[in-house]
């Protein structure tokens, strides 16, 4: 028997990890979406039997759960640990990064926004985050309402981009897509819409790096603008 084999040279042996199938799942995800993404076409993608894929998760959710943990996981939180950096500079440079980040992950934004962040990536990157607002003057209670509040500006916002553009990574750059917008708009009337035609040019720049900033920096403002008490009963009745 052994001189059947004589000669043979065995093939390099494929090792599925999770990672290969993580990054699997993200590939087919930015390329045809959550639906690309299922066990059978993660298992094609690298090559093996969807039984293998079954051996490291036990279902397509916790493939997903991985996936998002894998992209919080490439978040550089250097930003945050930096104390001379100011608090507000170190939010909008994880703003950004995470903007960025997902930018170049469409297929993926939906299933961050879809579900709980509650893996140990994302749980790491919220305690960052309110660590920094607490260093704003921020109690940790109202430190983990603005992370929240943040979140969901941050999230929110890459979610129309990628509505607006589709797959980003294939869309013209951010100018031409402006000017584009902006002649669009040229053709509303300033007797029918007088706001919206006076502001073409603003509206044309929504989905934009400028916007998203814009945006950030009002958040940013309020976070640490004192809200006004409300007057318990007996004040009110006393003003009436």
């Amino acid at each position: 028997m052994a001189e059947q084999f004589k000669g043979f040279r065995r093939g390099p042996r494929r090792v599925s990890t999770e990672q290969d199938i993580v990054e699997a799942a993200l590939s087919l995800l930015d390329e045809g979406g959550v639906t690309a993404a299922s066990i059978r076409g993660i298992a094609a993608r690298i090559g093996v039997a969807p039984n293998a894929v079954y051996t490291y998760f036990p279902d397509k959710a916790a493939v997903v759960k991985a996936t998002v943990e894998h992209l919080f996981g490439q978040v550089d939180h250097a930003a945050f640990a930096d104390p001379e950096i100011p608090w507000r500079r170190r939010i909008e440079l994880i703003a950004i990064e995470l903007r960025e980040r997902l930018k170049a992950h469409p297929g993926a934004v939906g299933l961050m926004i879809g579900g709980p962040m509650d893996g140990p990536r994302a749980l790491a990157l919220n305690e960052r985050l309110m660590e920094v607002l607490a260093s704003a003057g921020l109690s940790p209670t109202d430190a983990a309402k603005a992370a929240y509040l943040l979140v969901v500006y941050v999230f929110g916002s890459i979610a129309l981009d990628v509505a607006d553009l589709g797959d980003i990574r294939q869309a013209p750059p951010e100018a031409e897509r402006i000017k584009a917008r902006q002649a669009g708009f040229s053709s509303i009337t300033a007797e029918t819409y007088p706001l919206s035609a006076s502001t073409a040019e603003v509206m044309a720049r929504y989905v934009s790096t400028e916007q998203y900033l814009w945006g950030l920096h009002r958040v940013l403002d309020g976070l640490t603008h004192p809200l006004p008490q409300k007057p318990d009963s007996a004040t009110a009745a006393a003003a009436t």
